[in-house]
């Protein structure tokens, strides 16, 4: 007996784009896969939110041409997260450095993809993981989304409504896996078991929906960055913070391993790795 076979999900993607001739190419180039409904316009706020409004996408790609002028960057990226959190992100770069990496991510990028050193066929890869719910990173931008946590005071992380859920222990374990340490380093630091830590980290992941280390890391990041706006704001009256980026099941496709607290120095920032499960 033969089956029919199961037509691949199609998946709508806007490619925002003020160059109209990069933008005509890669929506001709994408497609041509098959995969992808794919519209474009201009890489302009008030206009994506206008698309978006009429025209529902289930991802973002934002061309590179605003890393130019960042303010105008990030204030897009938070705009579309804001009006449509449920839409996927990816940001096109030619080159990065670490504040733009942080802070895009902080925005609501999902996925921060290198034009320059990686080929077509992965970019429609990002695409469909990011619409997954995962997260599309390289080692070296992992690297630096840990520093920026590991540099910051210590993190009292939160639910979605502003309440501290986790035991004084937990958050020590949560602060240890924001420096990126493994089970085994974590275990030692507490003078607990490796199993221990285990079994603390997944009653961590329930109390805050998530479902791995990187996912946690972001979670942690964004209450983070939530407190310390809070903390200047203390006079005001308290509101209900805002979803964190990142709650979703994610999974990087290219990222460095939580083993150590710094990078060894001569490693190789660009190469593939697996994230620890737990």
């Amino acid at each position: 007996m033969s089956f029919p076979a199961l037509n691949p999900e199609v998946i709508s993607v806007l490619v925002a784009d003020s160059n109209q001739t990069q933008s005509q190419l890669l929506c001709g180039a994408l497609r041509r896969q098959g995969t992808f409904k794919v519209s474009g316009c201009r890489a302009d706020l008030s206009e994506c939110l206008s698309v978006l409004e009429s025209d529902p996408a289930d991802v973002v790609v934002l061309a590179d041409g605003l890393t130019d002028d960042r303010d105008r960057l990030y204030e897009l990226l938070r705009g579309v997260h804001s009006g449509f959190p449920n839409i996927a992100i990816i940001l096109l770069l030619d080159s990065y450095d670490r504040e733009l990496v942080v802070n895009s991510l902080r925005a609501g990028a999902r996925g921060l993809f290198c034009l320059a050193s990686m080929p077509f066929k992965s970019l429609c890869r990002c695409i469909t993981s990011v619409h997954q719910g995962q997260y599309w990173t390289n080692a070296e931008q992992m690297r630096y989304l840990i520093e920026a946590l590991s540099i910051g005071p210590a993190v009292r992380v939160v639910n979605s409504r502003g309440q501290v859920v986790l035991t004084p222990r937990e958050e020590q374990t949560v602060n240890l896996v924001t420096e990126g340490l493994n089970n085994r380093d974590i275990a030692r630091e507490l003078n607990l078991k490796e199993n221990t830590v285990k079994k603390s980290l997944l009653r961590i992941y329930d109390k805050l929906g998530v479902s791995n280390r990187v996912e946690l890391v972001l979670y942690a990041l964004s209450h983070w960055q939530a407190r310390a706006s809070d903390s200047l704001e203390k006079e005001q009256p308290l509101q209900e913070p805002s979803a964190p980026v990142g709650t979703a099941p994610i999974q990087f496709e290219s990222a460095s391993r939580f083993s150590t607290r710094r990078p060894a120095k001569g490693s190789s920032s660009a190469s593939s790795s697996s994230v620890d499960a737990l």
